[in-house]
């Protein structure tokens, strides 16, 4: 990644996002009411914080197997689980976000392609309605891992799979049949983003929602970002600078929003 690009783009972002007082769309205006700005303190936040801060204070060793972008800060193969989850998780307030996404728009048919050690993934999973969710780690040492967090926080519908994104992820999505929420936050590379967005995409239906991770990490992403919020099936497209959010609604012109948050 370069940190020149991603902090020329955060001063863009800071200067061009909007308040809600800007905004005239009532669903943008809602969304940011009810879900982006709902305050509570949700029964599932206390237990993946506390593995959060198990996890940053973890020294133990794995050796990771990167078939993406790689690590921002860290090109060596061996890792510490504290130095994955500081710098791989999604923070603490983009976790629960969308864990609010989800319960807010009743989401199932939950599919993540990323899954880390999965503090994000618990988050998703937490959500009373989704007896399974569908995640999915290149790395077998980062998924081992994963699992036994999902042990810890007695997770049992997570379906994790191991294995190379674009080798896994037909399968996966024959399974499934429908996706109704994506979570796209593995690879980081213009094309197989692009890919996963597109062999997902006739899975989907108009109540779906597509959520892209760091989408200023590169030029790179920067432009799947881009070309996957012009494509014609999405509707609305919101950017937290950290995460991008897409709409597939079909009730409504095509908009773009960047937001505080």
């Amino acid at each position: 990644m370069n940190k020149l690009f991603t902090a020329k783009e955060f001063l863009l972002y800071l200067i061009q996002a909007k308040s809600k007082y800007y905004i005239h769309s009532p669903f943008v205006f809602s969304f940011i009411n009810e879900v982006m700005n709902d305050q509570r303190n949700f029964y599932c936040y206390g237990e993946v914080e506390k593995l959060r801060r198990k996890l940053e204070v973890d020294k133990s060793i794995i050796e990771v197997e990167d078939f993406g972008a790689g690590s921002l800060l860290e090109k060596k193969n061996k890792r510490t689980i504290s130095f994955i989850a500081k710098t791989s998780a999604a923070p603490k307030k983009y976790s629960q976000l969308l864990f609010r996404i989800i319960q807010h728009y009743q989401c199932n048919n939950i599919l993540e392609i990323g899954t880390s050690l999965g503090i994000t993934t618990s988050y998703l999973s937490a959500v009373s309605n989704n007896e399974k969710i569908y995640s999915i780690e290149g790395s077998k040492s980062i998924a081992e891992a994963a699992k036994k967090n999902f042990e810890f926080l007695n997770r049992r519908n997570i379906q994790l799979i191991q294995g190379e994104f674009e080798d896994q992820l037909p399968s996966v999505l024959a399974e499934m049949k429908q996706v109704n929420f994506l979570y796209l936050d593995g690879n980081h590379r213009l094309k197989p983003t692009l890919d996963y967005f597109h062999s997902a995409l006739p899975f989907m239906n108009e109540n779906s929602i597509v959520v892209l991770d760091d989408i200023y990490w590169s030029p790179e992403m920067k432009q799947a970002w881009n070309e996957i919020k012009k494509h014609s099936s999405v509707t609305l497209s919101i950017d937290l600078f950290r995460i991008g959010i897409l709409f597939l609604r079909k009730d409504r012109n095509k908009e773009h929003f960047r937001l505080h948050f």
